[in-house]
């Protein structure tokens, strides 16, 4: 279920400094609070599987400076809650003097069942660099160690290597200085009388916070990029709590400022230690460009925004002409991939066609908003689409839509015309009643990225029910297995599933995850 991206070292960038100057002026401030050490805890394991992992408390933090670690001794601090930023800890030895370096080695994990895993071991296809390790030789004690580098954790595992048989190290203060582009007490939370729904949300709210740093991050482990799918759900999310407008502004700018040469725009940027475009492009990514001015010129409506960047959405739907035949029919291209989701177990053809459809609908909002005579264009490319969809990709006996040239019935080619309003709402109604009779329950996927996406479509076709019971059986799954924060990929009925080969170096904080938060205030609360 691997998911391969190309490698196009040859493109060459634009690089706009009007608009990187403009990304700048949005650059958030971060908020900084100190997070302490709550608790020392032990790994209990019926196996290594994630939903057998858990912890159990074994003294209180107070305990830890009394006490002595030497060779071998091992201890794991729990903070109680996810954390973002900075890890300190001060450290003494009591006995004779030094008469050897401290050597120690700290683990930092998001979730219990990472310390199942030995780094070494690790031989997946992402990098194990990502992996939250650090081994340290300190010379002399006292001393308060201050790591430079930020984390993204709950646990942190304090294994020592050695000391000397003549003195032993005392670890006291465990600090984090946690950081985001937002403080989660200056927003009026939603009133959710559900005890599930609202701890499904707070979740999803502790998710979006740790992801929103100098841009939308992707997950603050890795890769801590800036994202155009993530960014898209990350804003709607946004818009229905922190509503910190300014952060989605300057990602904008950001993946407008750096275009390729042809007017493409990267699937993701670097932003640290300077502003880089990746050489990874998307069908679906480029074309939620569009979505993401959308939507935020629906939610706040900003006419500089809207000049500055409209031609630049433009020229993403100019563009994919070469990807739509004359007939309204989208065609695939390897070198463009259409993401939906990690799994490459289903056709997307049906889906980049919904998206195609979605997309322009947003474009032809915002030409009329900026009074771009291309309208009359744009509506007619959207009506060969639809009647080719209509005509071509919509079985009628069966009444679901279906994919490729083996005609497969899928569910995101139902979830993605369902969004896309290809049909009327009776029979939007009829598509999603019998994909959830005939395709749940859901196989194949792996990511909350496509959950969101069912999800939505359940409640736009008028099924909050089973919205619901879906947003309970999934999401409400990572909360009952012990997240504070949402993953990058799960599948229920698999939850070590990992992408990479091994979940050791799983996000377990991702931006595209959080969106209960959205679909709780629009369609719910």
């Amino acid at each position: 279920m691997a998911f391969k991206f190309q490698v196009h070292s040859d493109i060459e960038f634009n690089h706009n400094r009007d608009f990187l100057e403009k990304a700048d002026k949005y650059k958030p401030e971060l908020h900084q609070k100190i997070v302490n050490g709550k608790r020392l805890v032990e790994i209990v394991n019926d196996s290594t599987k994630l939903e057998n992992t858990g912890v159990k408390k074994v003294a209180d933090i107070s305990n830890l400076k009394n006490m002595g670690m030497t060779r071998d001794d091992k201890i794991i601090i729990d903070f109680g809650q996810h954390c973002v930023g900075k890890f300190s800890i001060h450290i003494e030895h009591e006995g004779s003097p030094m008469d050897a370096p401290l050597a120690f080695k700290l683990k930092f994990a998001e979730m219990p069942n990472e310390f199942n895993y030995k780094s070494e071991d690790y031989h997946g296809w992402l990098s194990k660099s990502w992996i939250q390790e650090e081994m340290i030789h300190v010379d002399k004690l006292s001393v308060d160690l201050k790591l430079p580098r930020r984390y993204s954790f709950r646990y942190v595992e304090i294994s020592v290597i050695d000391t000397s048989p003549k003195w032993k190290a005392y670890f006291s203060n465990p600090q984090v200085l946690t950081q985001s582009a937002v403080d989660t007490e200056k927003f009026k939370q939603l009133e959710i009388q559900d005890p599930e729904l609202k701890k499904i949300y707070q979740v999803g709210l502790n998710t979006l916070h740790d992801c929103m740093q100098d841009v939308f991050e992707d997950g603050p482990k890795r890769d801590r990029r800036l994202w155009l799918g993530d960014l898209r759900l990350q804003a709607l999310a946004n818009y229905a709590s922190f509503d910190n407008t300014d952060l989605v502004k300057r990602c904008l700018y950001l993946f407008g400022a750096m275009t390729t040469k042809d007017g493409r725009i990267s699937a993701n940027v670097f932003t640290s230690p300077n502003y880089v475009p990746d050489d990874t492009f998307m069908y679906d990514y480029s074309l939620f460009f569009i979505s993401t001015l959308y939507d935020l010129e629906k939610h706040e409506y900003d006419a500089e925004i809207l000049k500055d960047l409209y031609p630049v959405a433009k020229k993403q739907w100019k563009y994919m002409q070469q990807f739509i035949k004359s007939n309204g029919e989208v065609i695939s291209d390897e070198d463009y991939v259409t993401f939906v989701d990690w799994s490459t177990e289903f056709d997307k053809t049906t889906s980049a066609q919904a998206i195609t459809i979605y997309a322009l609908k947003q474009l032809i909002e915002l030409a009329r908003m900026i009074k771009d005579s291309d309208v009359s264009e744009f509506e007619e490319q959207l009506s060969k689409l639809v009647e080719y969809a209509k005509n071509n990709l919509f079985d009628s006996n069966k009444q679901l839509f279906v994919s490729g040239k083996d005609k497969e019935i899928n569910i995101a080619s139902q979830v993605w015309m369902i969004l896309a309003h290809v049909m009327d709402d009776e029979t939007n109604h009829t598509i999603m009643t019998k994909t959830v009779k005939e395709l749940f329950p859901i196989k194949g996927i792996a990511t909350p990225y496509m959950y969101h996406h069912v999800d939505q479509a359940l409640f736009e076709a008028g099924m909050q029910d089973e919205a619901i019971e879906l947003m309970k059986a999934y999401w409400g799954k990572m909360v009952n297995l012990g997240a504070d924060t949402y993953w990058e990929a799960f599948e229920p009925e698999n939850p070590d599933y990992s992408p990479y080969g091994s979940p050791i170096v799983n996000s377990f904080c991702h931006a595209w995850s959080c969106t209960p938060i959205w679909l709780l205030k629009k369609f719910v609360a």
